[in-house]
């Protein structure tokens, strides 16, 4: 329930990072201010007994998220893949929090298994391991389906896994709107419709029969990726709770060690990670939203195994061209074109100035190129990034907060796997190949045979509107208004007419 009494929790959680001394490794991660240092240390100091311990054998960051609970494990998650932002060391200490997470016991889940399922686990399973992973919102199980002998994943949320994110949610809106109240500023960044994007996608991630629907489509989808497979939804032996798949034998993307053991090569590994989820978000705009290490494995034959379906995310053929578009003109420094399609996109407010804003842009791309990957500091870029967007008064765009989160992760998980990578040089074939396709002269004739079969749907419609259309045209003395909108009619049903008989006489011609 939200309401004041969550400000509680918002002290509970400054207090459990000032315990654990997860408040001064942060800080530290971030190069914060020593005025920001000096005010969250005073105003976590006397409150510090209040927090919670949390597991004494974690180092500090991970011992404090996984004691203030799942949706702060969620955020931990996302900083455990960007070793570029909040350095090497604490990078390393948050994979803990990908698959490393104390599970709930293997009882609990045969319990929760029998529940959904309808039938006793050890019917359905000739063999049930203890959990081999367990995260924020889920343990997964090895397991031996008894009918076929196939050895499969079964995936079970943890109990009262729902209350613990709702009350989470609760305190982060509450904090949001504090936020909004005192610093009107960041009213342009609108806090409280990304916690309520993040409550959409959350609660989405726990029900697992969406996850095994978002499992199929993405699998229809990517069936003919090169060097890139998913596992096989068991539907029969899937619910709300209990999701099971085919087992997927690797190495954890997160062991480079391993993996370097195993003989892949990282570079083309870290290559092909980027390239996969760019040509999923552009080809097909639907891509898998939460790529970080722990939700992905190297087959032994080198192809990139991905699990882990909760979180999925969609983007429309417009927002993808933009994004497309963007990312082109940042590859080829055609800062002027990034800037107009910011613009012409509506995500810069129309009284900006288009050529300042493209000289902002140039301050942030041009070091990019000049510098070698491991000499950028993504901490200085995206603090930059920040104030620029502050100056031009962009507004969050909820719609692409999960394709921006997602190229976060990537781009991190890539990284690890490559320092030395150039996301630029990377992206470029993907983002060129879709430009191709999506922009250029095939795309125009798709673009009208799509529009010509809109149209043809009306085909049967027309003789009708043009009739009503010219009776109110010879209706005496009609109101200007109604006179207008007859006109309008009028023409818009010739102009339906000619648009089927224009695009296809286009078509015909290719």
């Amino acid at each position: 329930m939200r309401g004041p009494h969550n400000i509680w929790r918002l002290i509970r959680t400054g207090a459990t990072l000032e315990r654990t001394g997860a408040m001064g490794v942060v800080l530290d991660a971030f190069d914060a201010p020593a005025h920001l240092r000096l005010t969250a240390h005073i105003l976590g100091w006397p409150f510090k007994w209040l927090g919670l311990k949390g597991d004494l054998d974690m180092p500090p960051a991970p011992r404090a998220l996984t004691a203030l609970g799942p949706a702060y494990i969620k955020f931990g998650q996302v900083l455990s893949t960007r070793p570029d932002v909040v350095g090497d060391e604490l990078a390393k200490q948050l994979t803990v929090l990908q698959d490393k997470l104390p599970p709930f016991s293997t009882e609990i889940a045969k319990q929760s298994i029998a529940q959904e399922l309808g039938e006793n686990a050890d019917v359905i399973f000739s063999d049930f391991s203890p959990a081999v992973a367990a995260a924020s919102i889920a343990q997964v199980h090895r397991a031996t389906l008894r009918q076929s002998g196939e050895e499969v994943a079964v995936k079970v949320l943890r109990p009262d896994i729902e209350r613990a994110f709702r009350t989470d949610l609760d305190a982060f809106f509450l904090a949001a709107r504090i936020v909004e109240v005192l610093s009107p500023a960041s009213r342009r960044l609108r806090p409280m419709d990304v916690i309520t994007h993040f409550e959409s996608v959350v609660f989405g991630e726990l029900d697992l029969r969406l996850e095994s629907s978002a499992a199929s489509e993405f699998a229809a989808n990517t069936a003919k990726d090169d060097g890139f497979t998913l596992p096989v939804i068991k539907w029969p032996y899937s619910s709300r709770r209990v999701m099971t798949m085919s087992w997927a034998e690797g190495v954890p993307m997160g062991d480079n060690a391993a993996i370097d053991a195993a003989g892949h090569d990282r570079q083309a590994l870290s290559t092909r990670v980027l390239q996969l989820f760019l040509s999923h978000a552009l080809r097909d705009g639907y891509f898998h939203a939460d790529m970080h290490q722990g939700n992905m494995k190297v087959a032994p034959n080198g192809d990139i195994i991905a699990y882990d379906f909760g979180i999925m995310g969609h983007i429309d053929e417009y927002t993808r061209r933009v994004y497309a578009e963007i990312l082109f003109g940042f590859i080829r420094k055609d800062f002027k074109r990034v800037a107009e399609v910011h613009f012409e996109a509506g995500y810069v407010p129309a009284d900006k100035d288009v050529d300042e804003f493209a000289r902002a842009l140039r301050a942030v791309g041009e070091p990019i190129f000049g510098m070698d990957a491991d000499k950028i500091s993504m901490a200085r870029l995206l603090s930059y990034l920040f104030e620029v967007t502050e100056r031009f008064g962009m507004e969050t765009r909820t719609e692409l907060i999960l394709l921006q989160r997602t190229m976060v992760v990537v781009e991190g998980v890539a990284r690890s796997l490559n320092p030395q990578m150039n996301i630029w040089k990377t992206a470029q074939p993907v983002v060129e190949d879709y430009i191709k396709k999506s922009i250029g002269p095939r795309a125009v004739l798709r673009d009208l045979s799509n529009t010509a079969q809109v149209l043809a749907r009306f085909g049967p419609r027309l003789p009708a509107l043009v009739e009503a259309a010219l009776i109110r045209q010879s209706t005496p003395t009609p109101p200007p208004y109604q006179s207008q909108r007859s006109s309008k009619l009028l023409w818009g049903g010739i102009g339906l007419a000619v648009g089927i008989v224009i695009s296809f006489l286009i078509l015909d011609s290719f």
